[in-house]
């Protein structure tokens, strides 16, 4: 029972890191990005590449800065003039970024599954109450709660912290008092992004890398948000706890039921509570 409780908080910290860009991104831009997914595979993929030269704790930090760099330049050409537009389109021209970003990778190392070692300081194991768990696994936990610990100081004890959340707010109001709003949805779209490159990096080691990789953690992810509630950053940790809880158990006790548990929780919330967990509190 432990363990599994164990291996739910591990993947829903995986999600946390990876929903809580899909976060930031909306609530600056109000641009639902399905290429989120790919922007996971592609940090996973990038880490894979710098591991075999310069070993997992570069490939980190090169991942994270690469996706970061590719966020900005996404929030230029795709995010900005997109956020006025119909929703629809968003929707069209996100998940075509997509596919051509798969289709990227795809020409760069193929189709075959790929495997990233676990780094050998974290490649022991720990016993708990009597269970061995991996060490690599409380490392993931443990940069979960490190993002969400940074992310809340970030917004609430900084000054760009009271832009983003006054921005996301009102753009117009916030950019009427002398913030460039624009600037500050780059930085947050430019965070997203290396969010998503980090949880791709740490992800590496437990799965293996595939294209479409990114396809099946994007739809939990969105559950996450949607269950969390829209825009909300401490609904979306509690929601990813959750998530991951049930995912895990799901595929434990009920394999044949697991894909389909998540919909259901979040079918539930949306009648109980349509606004989800934080009820658009932040």
């Amino acid at each position: 029972m432990l363990i599994n409780i164990l291996n739910g908080l591990v993947y829903g910290g995986l999600l946390y890191i990876l929903a809580v860009g899909l976060v930031l991104i909306f609530g600056l831009r109000r641009v639902v990005n399905f290429a989120h997914g790919s922007l996971f595979m592609v940090g996973g993929y990038v880490a894979f590449a710098v591991a075999a030269y310069g070993g997992f704790w570069l490939a980190l930090v090169v991942s994270v800065a690469v996706l970061a760099v590719l966020g900005v330049v996404l929030d230029r050409l795709v995010f900005r003039p997109l956020q006025h537009e119909d929703p629809i389109a968003t929707v069209l021209v996100t998940f075509g970024l997509l596919l051509v970003l798969e289709d990227v990778v795809k020409t760069i190392w193929g189709k075959d599954f790929l495997s990233m070692p676990t780094p050998t300081a974290l490649a022991g194991t720990v016993t708990i109450a009597g269970e061995i768990f991996p060490v690599y696994r409380l490392m993931v936990i443990l940069v979960a709660v490190l993002v969400a610990a940074g992310l809340t100081l970030w917004l609430r004890a900084s000054r760009i912290g009271l832009y983003v959340r006054a921005s996301s707010v009102d753009p117009v109001t916030t950019g009427m008092q002398g913030v460039d709003t624009d600037r500050v949805s780059a930085v947050v779209v430019a965070i997203g992004a290396g969010l998503a490159g980090l949880s791709g990096t740490i992800a590496a080691p437990l799965m293996a890398l595939s294209p479409s990789m990114g396809s099946f953690i994007l739809i939990d992810s969105f559950i996450v948000v949607v269950v969390g509630g829209l825009g909300s950053f401490s609904g979306a940790f509690l929601a990813a706890l959750l998530i991951g809880q049930v995912h895990n158990f799901g595929v434990v006790y009920i394999p044949w039921a697991s894909s389909m548990i998540p919909f259901l929780l979040m079918v539930g919330v949306l009648i109980w509570r349509p606004t989800g967990f934080a009820g658009g509190r932040a």
